[in-house]
């Protein structure tokens, strides 16, 4: 479902560098955190026997196979895919079976788009086939171009271009005089996830809402199209679900709870939190171009205009349109495979491994080139099963359906299992699309030093060094937050590219959503990591289309399938790594040390706010905006703002993080003294408290406004979707200048913090 943010770093510009020997160093052959040495020596020797199993040619055989037909959600080759998984898992002598969940799923049954003024044109709202993709011309079997769980609708509208549709972009449309009140808006893919356009739209007073990729977003002006280069041709259209996810994701109509009820009724849709309040639909460019060209009104401010040849009118008029969409509305099933390799010594601790299967038509790059790199891990893990290994904790591994609609079938799985995997799971490992390139890693920041030292272990297919080096120099290159990195807006480049190559892990993104980590991470408070490769083969364009099949992978994504192998490489070895550790190997320095960071921010977008609505107001006192108006291209002046009263107190958030730190050196002197391995009670004791250290980072009342989300660190922003928000209740409140509540929220998260703290005090004394 989710694109990941590439490094658009060449491989030529990391050489010309020619820095690497400067660069810190991968720790190599020093201490593995966790273990004893002589734990540590053999499990180097399984993992370096384990990364020489997956082949290249065996993930294109799979991947050739599942995206050989279209495979949505309740389509007939999305079950036969799924049975194909678990027998070919059976075939290599493991535990493999089939959960399946019944969820909400439409499919369209009538679509329309005609500008019924000043003149008339239809939308095609159809992907022709491509001379030469044999599967491109499935189109008895291909889902129609559509938007998951919108509602539905017949509206007759005038027509206002809106840009990205974000919050942003109204406020702009005001001061140029444009209202969307009463009329369709039409949006560009972009700048958000795609069902907050319909979300916000709504909110400002639309009827309908129309969704198109402008080429400038990732089309040609990126590069030659399909079938000639990766990117979206001109009919190319992007599906998606616009389910209002950062509420909560999974079956529509079961939060919280699994969805094992194939016959349970179907209440009022607009009773339904996450389905949209207007009509919605995606549409390509070659059918959005007519529509665009026939609005009327201000012309859009330069950042706003797209890379069509056409003046990017705002409207609204003298276009109108017509948008008719109509949906099944049923329950439809998805197939979950389960693979469970028990555990020999701990069986109730589990390592939680997952890929969604599903996807919009062919599914190629999204998700079938993550999930034929979980394929060989298992394959791989069978053949040391055979040799005499045997895990020290449960590893559980899951083939996701449903997961392009909104999370569905790990969502439902997870709170199928969420008593169970609130006790047992240790980690959540997820991947999704997978091409050529740099590692991407986003995830819980205990895991930080864990991921890094995964990193240094694994080889990179197109040069002489490590995923971790290459990550390493690609950030320096690119002088900001690259590979999966936060891009600190208070540091300058200079400083990025110092901390890049002097501290002594690489920073790992946090994670909003948009993949199957949602639910165990935010909703379960599981410790999460997500993983994947790419940067040097750019599938946007190709993106939830026709298009995303094995012609278009094989041509343009891996065509060798090397970073398959590396994506197994690197996920199986991290899962194994944490399977068979003695001492958990989770690091709260490195959380201390990101939290920390991220209170600092929100002091500064606490000043920032404020300084923000004192200047506006003094602009508009002193009638700075008046003066600065064009008489001929009049705007409307911002409206003045509510003074925000005196700055929010974060003293307690101060004193949380510094207990927090200082009990993430208590607990690193305690590992130190113990020697990071060996066994007994003492270390029983402490995994179980790590196994519950994410957990405290949860409230049970959630997040204001949006209770299934528990986590106080991590959140998709409300008004971004995939997009984090981190400590996203104060974050937020502040965004909204909502004062009062900002301070209240402080309050909480630094009551989270004191937990945590309080935890690893425990652990460390426990250890000690």
């Amino acid at each position: 479902m989710r694109r990941y943010v590439t490094l658009g770093v060449s491989a030529v510009a990391i050489l010309l560098l020619g820095s690497v020997p400067q660069m810190s160093q991968p720790a190599g052959q020093q201490g593995m955190p966790g273990y004893s040495a002589g734990n540590a020596d053999q499990e180097r020797q399984w993992e370096a026997k384990f990364k020489a199993i997956p082949q290249p040619e065996n993930a294109r055989s799979y991947m050739q196979r599942l995206s050989a037909h279209p495979h949505a959600v309740g389509q007939p080759y999305d079950r036969d895919n799924a049975n194909w998984m678990m027998n070919q898992i059976k075939s290599w002598g493991l535990d493999s079976h089939i959960e399946t969940f019944y969820v909400l799923m439409p499919w369209p049954k009538e679509r329309l788009v005609e500008l019924v003024a000043p003149n008339h044109f239809t939308a095609k709202l159809q992907e022709p086939a491509v001379q030469g993709d044999p599967t491109s011309n499935q189109q008895s079997e291909q889902l129609p171009t559509f938007n998951a769980y919108s509602i539905d609708g017949d509206v007759t509208a005038p027509l206002v271009f809106v840009n990205y549709g974000v919050p942003a972009d109204y406020e702009e449309l005001e001061r140029l005089g444009v209202s969307v009140k009463g009329a369709i808006a039409i949006a560009r893919y972009g700048g958000s996830w795609r069902g907050i356009k319909p979300k916000v739209a709504a909110e400002h007073g639309a009827v309908g809402c129309i969704i198109y990729s402008d080429p400038r977003d990732d089309g040609f002006f990126d590069g030659d199209v399909f079938p000639k280069g990766p990117y979206r041709p001109a009919d190319g259209v992007q599906r998606g679900s616009v389910a209002d996810m950062p509420v909560y994701s999974g079956d529509p109509l079961t939060p919280g709870v699994g969805a094992t009820d194939p016959n349970r009724p179907i209440p009022d849709l607009k009773t339904v939190p996450v389905i949209t309040k207007i009509p919605v639909l995606p549409i390509s460019y070659a059918d959005a171009e007519p529509l665009l060209r026939a609005l009327g009104g201000p012309m859009a401010p330069q950042r706003m205009r797209g890379a069509l040849g056409l003046p990017y009118h705002l409207g609204a008029g003298p276009a109108k349109v017509h948008l008719k969409l109509a949906f099944d509305w049923k329950i439809r099933p998805v197939y979950d495979v389960i693979t469970r390799i028990p555990g020999a010594e701990y069986p109730d601790e589990w390592i939680v491994r997952g890929n969604h299967h599903d996807g919009w038509v062919n599914g190629a790059d999204d998700p079938l080139s993550g999930q034929v790199a979980e394929m060989e891990e298992l394959r791989a893990y069978s053949e040391l099963l055979k040799q005499g290994w045997k895990p020290k904790r449960t590893i559980i591994y899951g083939a996701w359906d449903g997961e392009e609609p909104g999370l569905l079938g790990s969502t439902e799985w997870a709170e199928t299992h969420a008593d169970e995997l609130q006790q047992k799971a240790v980690m959540y490992i997820n991947s999704d699309s997978n091409t050529r390139g740099f590692l991407n890693v986003g995830g819980s920041h205990t895991l930080e030093p864990f991921i890094n030292s995964i990193a240094r272990d694994v080889q990179d297919p197109e040069t002489n060094v490590t995923a971790w080096q290459r990550t390493q120099a690609a950030r320096i290159a690119r002088g900001a937050g690259g590979g999966g990195a936060p891009d600190d807006g208070d540091q300058s480049p200079a400083e990025q590219r110092r901390e890049a190559r002097t501290r002594p892990d690489l920073r790992i993104g946090a994670l909003g959503s948009g993949s199957d980590y949602t639910p165990f991470l935010q909703h379960l408070g599981i410790a999460s990591l997500n993983l994947g490769y790419g940067g040097e083969a750019n599938s946007s364009g190709v993106y939830h289309s026709i298009y995303d099949d094995f012609y278009w992978y094989t041509h343009f994504g891996d065509t060798t399938f090397a970073y398959a192998r590396t994506l197994a490489q690197t996920a199986g070895t991290a899962a194994m790594r944490m399977a068979d550790a003695d001492l958990l190997p989770f690091n709260f320095t490195s959380l201390a040390d990101t939290v920390k960071m991220y209170v600092n921010q929100l002091k500064t977008l606490d000043r920032n706010t404020r300084q923000q609505i004192e200047e506006t107001n003094r602009e508009l006192q002193d009638g700075v905006f008046r003066m600065v108006n064009d008489p001929q291209h009049p705007t409307t002046p911002p409206q003045a703002q509510a003074a925000p009263g005196p700055p929010l107190d974060f003293s307690a958030l101060d004193s949380a993080v510094d207990r927090l730190t200082r009990a993430a050196r208590q607990y690193d002197q305690a590992v130190a003294s113990h020697g990071g391995g060996g066994s007994g009670e003492a270390v029983r004791r402490v995994n179980a408290l790590i196994i519950q250290s994410e957990r405290k980072l949860l409230l049970d009342s959630g997040l204001p406004n949006r209770p299934w989300y528990r986590h106080q660190i991590y959140a998709p922003g409300f008004y971004t979707g995939y997009g984090v928000k981190t400590i996203p209740a104060v974050r937020e409140a502040i965004e909204q200048k909502q004062w009062a509540e900002a301070q209240q929220n402080i309050a909480k998260v630094a009551g989270v913090l004191q937990a945590e703290a309080q935890l690893i005090e425990q652990a460390a004394a426990a250890l000690q």
